[in-house]
């Protein structure tokens, strides 16, 4: 029984660390990433599910992961941690999610 060469895949190797690289590096929304911010936020968006196509596009852009999906595919948002941005407003192809003011 001596050494026995196993070639190694150097490039594999590589992408395998890049990969592990990449990870550690990019920061990934989470709900509660930075507390619990509704309290402070003074517009609220607000749902129509009579216009809401189901796209995701809403969840997609959402940088704080608040949004979620019902059993019935329209989105909810966890009002407890979403800031009141407006970004799910502002992308949504059919104007189905209107910034409301708090309270109302």
């Amino acid at each position: 029984m001596g050494l026995v060469y196993e070639p190694v895949d150097l490039e594999r190797e590589a992408f395998e660390d890049l990969r592990g690289f990449i990870e550690k590096l990019l920061s990934k929304p989470a709900p509660g990433s930075a507390g619990r911010t509704g309290a402070w936020r003074l517009y609220r968006p607000a749902v129509d599910a009579g216009r809401c196509i189901k796209c995701g596009i809403c969840w997609l852009y959402c940088p704080d992961d608040v949004i979620s999906w019902a059993p019935k595919g329209l989105p909810i948002i966890d009002y407890s941690y979403c800031k009141g941005c407006g970004i799910c407003s502002s992308v949504c192809p059919v104007k189905a999610i209107d910034m409301v003011l708090e309270g109302e």
